[in-house]
Order: C-alpha cells, then sequence, then structure tokens
C-alpha cells in the first residue's frame, strides 16, 4: 500500500512544479518541440551529413522571441510538444505551471489520451493534521495556492494532440522567470534570514533543502573533514560565489584517483539524478576496470547546471588527476555541459550516452510502442549490432518507413546527431567499449536501491560509501577468481592459450569469443608484399565486407572495422588473418596492459619515475600526492595475504629509516648510491637497527621492489 503523504509532500511538489517549469534547461524542453519552427543551429555549424542541417538535439529547443497565444482546437504532434509549447508560453508571460490532471484510456494498453496543464497557483491549500504518532515536528511550509483557474487541456485524437479546453485569464500578477528570485518575490524565501546555502538565484530552492533545516551547509564539510582525516591524499574542492556562499563540492580519495591513473582513458560524467525531478543532484566521475566493473573517479553535488559550474568542474576534477585528460567523455544531452567541455577538454572526444537516448526515445514514442512492441528491439539492434554504417543506415531507414516515422522530430533530431551517439560513427576513438551492449551500474541504479525523499545527505554520503567499498571488494573477489581459477580454452592455438593467461577471466571471456568466431569467416588474400591485404566476410552473401591490412615486416594489422582502437581487443577479423600468416603469440602491443591481470602493477611507480624531475618542480600538494599514490599502491598489494602484509609492513619501515637518513645527509646517500632503482637487493639484506647502514652493503628502492609483481617474499 502506498504510504500517506506527511505534512507538506503537496507543497513540496508545488515547488519542484515551479521550479522545473521555470528552469531554462528543464527536462520537459527535451521533448518533440522542433514542431513549432524550423530547426535552430548554433552559429558557425556546418550542414550535417545527408544535406540536413544538424541540430544542437542538447536542450536545443530555442523559443521564439513571441511565443504565440494557446488557442482552441491548436494541434500538437505528441503531449510532450504541447507541454514544451506551454512552458515556453509561461515563461513569456512569467507564471510556473504543472501538469495538473492526467487521463488514460480503458484497457489493457492504458495509454494517455488527456493531459491538462495548470498555473501553479491552481487550487487551494488544505493543510493536514499531523498525527498523533509523528515523531518530529515539520517546520511550516508556505502555500504558493490561490486558486488560479489558468490551464491548457489536451485530448489525444487519432495521431495528434488537440487543445480541447483553455484557460487564460490568471487571478494574481504576473512576473518574470527567475527561479529563486519568483519564490522570494512571493514570499516563498526570507531575504532577510541569510541561509548558508543560498547561493545565487540560478540556485534551485528545493535543493538546497537536501542540505539540512535551513540549508545548512555543517554537515557537509563535516563529511569533508572526517574524509581528509582518513585519507592524506583525499582531494576536495568547494565553489562559492561572490557573497562567499558555498555552490557547488567535488572530492576525490585517493583511491580514486589511484584508479583513475589505471582506467582514466575512457570516463563517464553519469548526471542520471536528472531522470527524477527529486533526486539529489550528485554527480560522478566514472569508468570500467579491467574485470569490466565501474569504478569511480571523483564526485560531486552540483547545486546548478550552468557552463561556469562545469567548467569549475572539469577544471577540479582535472587537476585532482594531475592533469591527465581522458581519451572519450560520455554524458547526457546538455548545451551547457558540452560548452563546458569543449573549453576543458578540447582534445578529448565527447559523446552521449547511447542507453540514455534509447530510453528517452522509448518514452517519446510511447504511443507507437505500445501498438508496435517489437519496435525497441529493432531500435536497439540497429544501434548496437549493425557491424557497418551501410548496415545501420539501412536499418533505420527502415524502422522509419515500417512504422511510418519520417515526420518524427525526435528521431530526426537524433539521426542528425549519430556521430555523437552511435558506436559505429566513433571506432576512431578508444571507449573501453569490449561490447557494444555493454552496460554498467548508473547513479539511478543506485538512488533506486538506496535513495527516497526523506533520505538525509549525511545518509545519502554514507550510503554511497558502503556502495563504494562494495565495488573495491568485488574487484578484490575478481582479482582472487582470476587468480586461482584457471579459464577454459576451446582450442589448442597458442594465442588463445596467451590470451587466458594474459587477460582477466572477464575480458578473456569477451576475447575468446572473438577468437572462436574469426573460425566462420572466409578470408580472401587480395594483395601480395610485405603489405597484403584481405578481405573478410561472414559468408559468400553478406553484404558486410572488412579489409584487413597486415605488415609482415612487424606482424601489425589494421582492420576497417576498427573495433581495436575502440575496445582495446582484437576484433575476429584482424585474429582470422593471425592464424593464417602467424599462428603463434600476438604481438605485445595488442595485449592492453588496463585488460590484463596486471592491470594495477607498478604503472604508478614507472609513471612517476619517468616524471620525477618535473615533479620535483611542482607544488609540496602535488609531490604529496604522487608519493600518497605510490603507498597507496604497496598497500593494495600487501593486504592480499597475513605473510605479504608483515613483509610490507618491513619494507616501508625501512624505506622510511632511508628517507629519515637521507634528509639527514643527502650527500653521503647519494656517494652509496642510496636510490639506485636498478640494483637488484635482497629483503635479508636491509638495516636492523636505527644506524647508518654499512657503506660495503648496496641499498635497494624498497617500494620499488615490493611493487613489482614477479616478487615474493
Amino acid at each position: 500500500m502506498e504510504a500517506a503523504r506527511g505534512e507538506g509532500d503537496e507543497l513540496i511538489a508545488d515547488y519542484v512544479d515551479c521550479l522545473m517549469s521555470l528552469d531554462t534547461n528543464a527536462r520537459s524542453v527535451q521533448n518533440d518541440n522542433l514542431i513549432l519552427g524550423d530547426p535552430v543551429i548554433e552559429a558557425g555549424v556546418a550542414a550535417s551529413v545527408g544535406g540536413i542541417a544538424e541540430q544542437d538535439a542538447m536542450k536545443d529547443f530555442v523559443p521564439p522571441e513571441d511565443p504565440k497565444e494557446p488557442l482552441l482546437g491548436m494541434t500538437f504532434e505528441s503531449d510532450e510538444a504541447a507541454k514544451t509549447f506551454y512552458n515556453e508560453y509561461a515563461r513569456h508571460l512569467g507564471f510556473p505551471f504543472r501538469v495538473g490532471r492526467s487521463r488514460r484510456s480503458k484497457g489493457t494498453e492504458e495509454v494517455v489520451v488527456m493531459r491538462r496543464f495548470v498555473c501553479s497557483r491552481e487550487g487551494m491549500y488544505r493543510k493536514k493534521n499531523p498525527s498523533s504518532d509523528e515523531a518530529t515536528k515539520k517546520r511550516e511550509r508556505m502555500s504558493m495556492r490561490e486558486g488560479c483557474n489558468a490551464m491548457m487541456e489536451v485530448v489525444r485524437e487519432s495521431n495528434h494532440w488537440v487543445v480541447s479546453k483553455l484557460e487564460t485569464a490568471h487571478n494574481h500578477n504576473l512576473g518574470t522567470c527567475s527561479r529563486v528570485g519568483y519564490l522570494r518575490d512571493r514570499g516563498l524565501l526570507d531575504v532577510s534570514n541569510k541561509i548558508t546555502m543560498m547561493g545565487s538565484d540560478e540556485v534551485p530552492f528545493l535543493r538546497q533543502n537536501i542540505l539540512g533545516e535551513g540549508g545548512d551547509a555543517q554537515g557537509l564539510l563535516d563529511y569533508l573533514k572526517n574524509m581528509q582525516a582518513n585519507d592524506p591524499a583525499f582531494f576536495h574542492a568547494i565553489q562559492v560565489d561572490k557573497n562567499s556562499c558555498l555552490m557547488n563540492v567535488f572530492w576525490a580519495d585517493a583511491r580514486a584517483k589511484l584508479a583513475y591513473q589505471h582506467f582514466g582513458d575512457a570516463v563517464t560524467f553519469d548526471t542520471t539524478y536528472k531522470k527524477n525531478k527529486y533526486m539529489m543532484p550528485f554527480v560522478t566521475f566514472s569508468g570500467v576496470n579491467h574485470h569490466l566493473q565501474r569504478v569511480i573517479f571523483g564526485c560531486a553535488l552540483l547545486m546548478e547546471d550552468t557552463e561556469c559550474s562545469f567548467v569549475w568542474l572539469f577544471e577540479t576534477w582535472l587537476a585532482a588527476m594531475s592533469g591527465k585528460a581522458p581519451c572519450s567523455l560520455v554524458t547526457d544531452q546538455n548545451r551547457a555541459m558540452k560548452a563546458a567541455i569543449g573549453r576543458v577538454f578540447p582534445h578529448t572526444c565527447h559523446r552521449f550516452c547511447k542507453w540514455h537516448i534509447l530510453s528517452r526515445t522509448k518514452q517519446k514514442l510511447a504511443h507507437t510502442y505500445s501498438e508496435h512492441p517489437t519496435l525497441i528491439d529493432e531500435l536497439e539492434s540497429c544501434v548496437i549490432e549493425s557491424e557497418t554504417i551501410n548496415t545501420f543506415e539501412t536499418a533505420w531507414m527502415s524502422i522509419i518507413d515500417t512504422y511510418d516515422l519520417r515526420n518524427n522530430t525526435w528521431l530526426q533530431a537524433m539521426y542528425n546527431i549519430r556521430q555523437k551517439w552511435v558506436p559505429l560513427y566513433l571506432m576512431d576513438t578508444f571507449c573501453a567499449e569490449i561490447s557494444k551492449a555493454q552496460k554498467l551500474e548508473t547513479m539511478n541504479d543506485f538512488y533506486k536501491k538506496y535513495f527516497s525523499t526523506k533520505v538525509t545527505l549525511e545518509v545519502f554520503l554514507t550510503q554511497f560509501d558502503l556502495s563504494i567499498e562494495n565495488h573495491y571488494e568485488e574487484e578484490a573477489k575478481a582479482d582472487m577468481d582470476t587468480s586461482l581459477n584457471l579459464v577454459t580454452t576451446k582450442t589448442a592455438s597458442p594465442m588463445e592459450k596467451q590470451a587466458a593467461r594474459t587477460y582477466t577471466k572477464a575480458v578473456f571471456s569477451r576475447f575468446q569469443e572473438e577468437f572462436t568466431e574469426s573460425l566462420a569467416y572466409i578470408i580472401q588474400k587480395t594483395k601480395d608484399g610485405c603489405i597484403s591485404e584481405y578481405n573478410i566476410m561472414k559468408d559468400e552473401n553478406s553484404s558486410d565486407t572488412f579489409c584487413v591490412t597486415y605488415n609482415a615486416s612487424n606482424k601489425m594489422a589494421k582492420c576497417s572495422c576498427k573495433y581495436f582502437e575502440f575496445s582495446g581487443i582484437l576484433c575476429r577479423h584482424i585474429l582470422g588473418v593471425f592464424i593464417i600468416v602467424d599462428p603463434h603469440l600476438l604481438p605485445p602491443d595488442y595485449l592492453l596492459k588496463r585488460w590484463t591481470r596486471k592491470a594495477r602493477d607498478g604503472g604508478l611507480l614507472e609513471y612517476n619515475c619517468d616524471n620525477h624531475q618535473d615533479d620535483a618542480c611542482q607544488s609540496i600538494t602535488s609531490r604529496y600526492d604522487v608519493l600518497c599514490a605510490d603507498v597507496i599502491g604497496c598497500a593494495e598489494k600487501g593486504s592480499g595475504s597475513e605473510r605479504v602484509y608483515k613483509a610490507a609492513k618491513d619494507i616501508l619501515q625501512k624505506a622510511y629509516e632511508e628517507i629519515i637518513v637521507y634528509e639527514r645527509n643527502p650527500a653521503r646517500v647519494s656517494q652509496r648510491d642510496a636510490i639506485n632503482i636498478n640494483e637488484d637487493v635482497m629483503v635479508d639484506d636491509s638495516m636492523t637497527d636505527q644506524s647508518l647502514p654499512d657503506s660495503r652493503r648496496k641499498v635497494t628502492n624498497l617500494l620499488g621492489q615490493f611493487l613489482v609483481s614477479s616478487w615474493s617474499p
């Protein structure tokens, strides 16, 4: 049974509806609104493929200067298009609105057949008496409802929507559309009472309440302080406005920064909290590790989604990650975000999340899906399973014609920006997707498990930290499983056995699929010589033919499908050629370390040693972060077993003693070649007392020795 609405819940709904309708980037604008006028094109953007001007399609509806008045009998392509129109009309006049009523058809499908958009001051608020057993007293909230009758109702008729009822008169004054300013003007905010978390007029009022009574940020600051005390390498930054009021917050612990050094080549910026307007404005940077598991690179509370906020967040995150930009960055569709990424990551491939677009498409075509349940599967198959661009475009057009969707503005807009989200158009860039159907857990999944509107920020962050700990535990289990349990090969090929020894179990499973599939392809040699060429096809009647170029001098190959460039795993086409020309081991260049069992081994020390001269010129904080990352690498290796733990403690203690000796007398230690990292030394040769070591005894780089994967105590 659904829980009864508590006191103030109805008011919260009012606030949310008000804020969402006043938001210049409101989610309701991401609809089939292009039917209202010609597509809007950013200045300087040329025409797109096929001669059709490419629309931005990221909250891309730019309202006309003077939106026309609603009229009885006006028609729209969809109810979302009607909502978009009323949103711009309401903005122009200066009033917030909400969806007042909806009605569904009777029967098994229950399709929406009526929607009514009303002024947010519609109706009268009736205060509910609190229950006798209510444990806490809730603060009073002022209602904004005062019986306004302004509304527009649309009903479904055949394949379009018609305005059936309309009232344009309001019983209150109309004003400009500034979200917090709107609330303040109507007495919903007390400007004389300074709120700690109140930033600019663009900060949503409801989200500030998440931080506690009065928007107090002290709980958040205490959380960051506690994290810093427990993790010296913890990084956090706070953005304030001109009044020194807290706006946005970012943080990343040492493990997140370490994970980024290994797996930060492909990053997802997760803003799925926007799927539900009641969710916490919490965003994450994440990627995929060598077990195909989600790994976090940093978190933030983003109080506003303007370009300036995104620029600050991206620059802060980049600084925390030692200035190393990712190869690819996946985000949702957002105009402000796109502009910020262009400024901060000019050389990073920015792409949109295909799963988000497919999900939005399902919402946009809800009525068509209800009539044709197979449509969603056909669209996903078209996007995910097509092997060539020609196959994709043929399948897309076939779907459009089959279901009579040529005039659907949403599908047209998504097709126009296909180079930004369809994998086939992004194969030149490494995206760490070894399967196009790969789908990792998102923050929306986390919200579904742990979040409700009554969860405080403190509880939310605690639950998130526990979730992250669970991720690390799952990675440790996968490491152990890969180390202890042998994988089963399907052939006697040395290449498959090599991959089984090198890759993690999850990655090898995907490689094995490509390898076995390669045995079923037809391979025709079309050019001889040192650099030979081969045509690869599934069968003689296949419409998809791939070309592999093989260089016999360096045993390297390239395929027209570009799957290796995209995923880091060799495609079935190149593997088929290798089986013919050289059925031995794969060249090392094709075994990316980030997918191997040793993905986390030794990489940081090697990187830091190569750049220690540059690090010495940086700040104390930079040098501190680098050393912390090295020690964390030791901790990860040393915690594997009690035996290794004892050895690690001994090695670290002796390394610390070496540092003290060097600090006291660097010249003398230098003469003893104290930091010769190429010298082999046994652990038993190390110091046994606090005095200076004998000058005849060799000294080792103990940290470097410990991180070498082949070393054992």
